[in-house]
């Protein structure tokens, strides 16, 4: 079947379909690209013979929206989007956000808050019977009992506050087929808790065996420390290979039970997905409205890969899509590459060629697809284990071959570059490429943070890793007579991250003359380590005591630290630097941060007017700058998504993440 899936009655007469085997109903619009995973799960399913129609965004307050394609034969599936809704919605500081990149126009609020239990609740009040099967990145995240940072409360299992039958949790193209193939030879969707890579509720303590023991519901919630413990078990267990089945107890006897994940897919099944008969665009009907912000970031984009074994706490896709990397072939991305090249749109600018990390095209080691990941250990935490398969040469193979398409100017990697396993590297070859072919101006990396205690709550490579990650940068830019910066992503606030770090990396951003523009105050979300350290104030690693900030006021002075040339935070800085008893950064000398008051006025430099009128200039400077290299370079979209911003904490799980 070609074409887009049917979103209407008339679609469905026009396709001479009487009844659709599955509704999907959407948070987001409809796009159809594999950067979505709705357009995944539904083209896989269609492959598989079925039927599959499109409820996008329908108003949850109006039950019929939800019965326009009417009942579907086999089973509703709900994906909130591509996107955790609660972050679609909301700042870090809970403040709604004006726009939604992932709806006709930018329009905010035509999905609800928690969308995926809101559409299964509305499903059920319609279809008493009909079997409902949840999935996508808030579904997975939420698929055991949680914190949940907006309502600063443990929550239950979505399983049972959306009134669904099952979670296909992960990536979900293994288990959604199974699904699909046990409901059509008549199997009850209460009898389906054999797939893999799915959670089920029962009464029935015979339907599971060698399963391990979460603390229950009600423990955890009377105390916290019980959520610790059993979020490490459950990190323990997202591995294919070692995973076991995992039940958490609740209320009346019930009991939620998480099967291990799905194995990976080879390298031919990644292929198989990304070959489907994707329109690599959002749906026609919204072209009055502007069309889906969201598609200006990946329409020129390639996914090479997926997994990550990079393990940084604050991310959730080791719970998502798991510590094995996966790849597609090079003639599979080549293939991709030339439909983008025949695109009307394409500039001859390949925006990125990558995934959740760019540069890891191998799984960490040579075991890890017989034996698993390792349990007590990380791949590149503290440092990079000695098994560690480090090599840059396929996915350098990889870019040569794009670069020399027909109509390609220029192939970028913006995607997360890991510089520590870059750095474990003996041979720099791509290294080189990489700074002479595909950076537009600019390498954004991720540190993180610069204080070796903060980057081990993080997970992250300590500090000097970073620093000699950035002398090599900069002595191979000069060997090649280039100018190109780095721009670090950098976090404040994360667990273990007092008063005293924070200053610290205000005093490293004065050492190196940047001054970011924007800050990412870490946001605690669902199934992260350092989302449970947050809650719990407990490291689940070795259930130690971790500080945590938590009050808003000493969230924003540590946020001002990072920004102290910023007139507007000169009061928040005064104030963090006196609590942290550095007064010292109070003065005219050339390391402190901030001048003394004059005549009751706090100074930054020789006056506020003067300061203002500086700080603005240099921010006018760099947007100049970065306008320059767009036009210059990557022919960026003029709109730039919302998206990417937003994106950061949670990541496109069906396409890439900074990292």
């Amino acid at each position: 079947m070609s074409g887009y899936l049917p979103i209407c009655r008339e679609d469905l007469e026009k396709q001479n379909i009487r009844q659709l085997d599955f509704v999907y109903v959407i948070g987001d619009a409809y796009v159809d690209h594999p950067s979505f995973g709705h357009a995944i799960i539904s083209r896989i399913l269609e492959a598989h013979g079925y039927t599959v129609g499109i409820i996008s965004q329908p108003d949850w307050k109006d039950p019929d929206s939800i019965s326009v394609l009417g009942r579907p034969r086999l089973a509703f599936l709900i994906c909130g989007g591509n996107m955790d809704s609660m972050v679609n919605h909301y700042f870090v500081s809970k403040k709604r956000r004006p726009t939604d990149a992932y709806t006709p126009g930018g329009e905010m609020g035509k999905r609800p808050d928690h969308a995926t239990v809101v559409y299964g609740n509305l499903i059920r009040k319609t279809y008493k019977d009909i079997p409902i099967i949840i999935g996508g990145i808030e579904a997975s995240l939420r698929r055991m009992a949680h914190y949940d940072y907006w309502s600063d409360s443990f929550k239950r299992s979505i399983l049972l506050d959306s009134g669904a039958n099952l979670i296909s949790y992960g990536m979900g193209e293994k288990a959604i087929v199974e699904i699909a193939d046990a409901l059509n030879s008549g199997v009850d969707v209460s009898d389906i808790t054999f797939v893999k890579g799915t959670v089920y509720k029962t009464k029935d303590e015979n339907l599971f065996f060698d399963e391990i023991r979460l603390p229950s519901y009600d423990r955890m919630k009377e105390e916290n420390r019980y959520y610790a413990e059993s979020f490490k078990i459950q990190y323990d267990n997202t591995d294919p290979f070692t995973g076991k089945v995992l039940v958490e107890e609740y209320p009346n006897g019930v009991y939620v039970v998480q099967n291990p994940p799905q194995p990976p897919l080879s390298m031919q099944e990644m292929d198989d997905i990304y070959a489907l008969p994707y329109m690599r665009n959002y749906h026609p009907s919204y072209e009055e409205k502007g069309g889906v912000p969201a598609i200006q970031e990946i329409r020129f984009s390639l996914i090479s890969n997926r997994g990550c074994f990079g393990g940084c706490n604050f991310c959730a896709l080791t719970f998502h899509q798991g510590r094995t990397v996966q790849v597609r072939s090079h003639e599979s991305i080549v293939e991709e590459a030339k439909k983008i090249i025949a695109m009307p749109e394409f500039k001859g600018y390949i925006h990125d060629v990558g995934g959740p990390t760019a540069n890891f095209r191998y799984p960490s080691c040579e075991k890890q697809l017989r034996y698993g990941v390792c349990k007590n250990r990380q791949c590149l935490f503290p440092k990079p284990c000695q098994n560690l398969h480090v090599d840059h040469s396929d996915y350098l193979s990889l870019l040569r071959k794009l670069r020399m398409l027909p109509g390609v100017k220029k192939v970028f990697v913006r995607s997360g570059i890991r510089f520590d396993y870059l750095l474990a590297d003996a041979d720099d070859t791509f290294f080189r490429e990489l700074v002479e072919h595909h950076i537009s101006g600019q390498l954004k990396v991720a540190p993180e943070h610069i204080a070796d205690p903060v980057l081990m709550r993080m997970g992250k490579p300590e500090n000097s890793v970073y620093e000699r990650f950035i002398r090599r940068y900069k002595k191979l830019n000069e060997q090649m007579g280039k100018k190109q910066f780095v721009v670090p992503y950098l976090m404040s606030s994360h667990p273990g991250s007092t008063m005293k770090e924070a200053v610290a990396l205000a005093e490293y951003l004065r050492e190196i003359g940047y001054m970011p523009e924007q800050v990412q105050d870490f946001y605690p979300t669902p199934s992260t380590m350092s989302t449970v350290m947050y809650f719990t104030e407990i490291d689940p690693r070795d259930m130690k005591p971790v500080y945590v900030v938590k009050n808003p006021h000493e969230k924003a002075m540590q946020r001002a630290l990072i920004q102290y040339r910023n007139p507007a935070n000169y009061d928040l800085v005064y104030e963090a630097l006196t609590k942290a008893g550095r007064e010292d950064l109070i003065g005219f000398d050339k390391k402190c941060l901030i001048r003394p008051r004059k005549n009751g006025i706090y100074q930054h430099t020789a006056d506020t007017k003067s300061a203002k009128g500086k700080y603005a200039k240099d921010v006018k400077s760099r947007k100049e700058g970065q306008a320059k290299r767009k036009d210059q370079g990557a022919n960026l979209s003029k709109t730039k998504s919302a998206g990417t911003k937003k994106n950061k904490t949670i990541r496109n799980v069906h396409g890439k993440k900074g990292k």
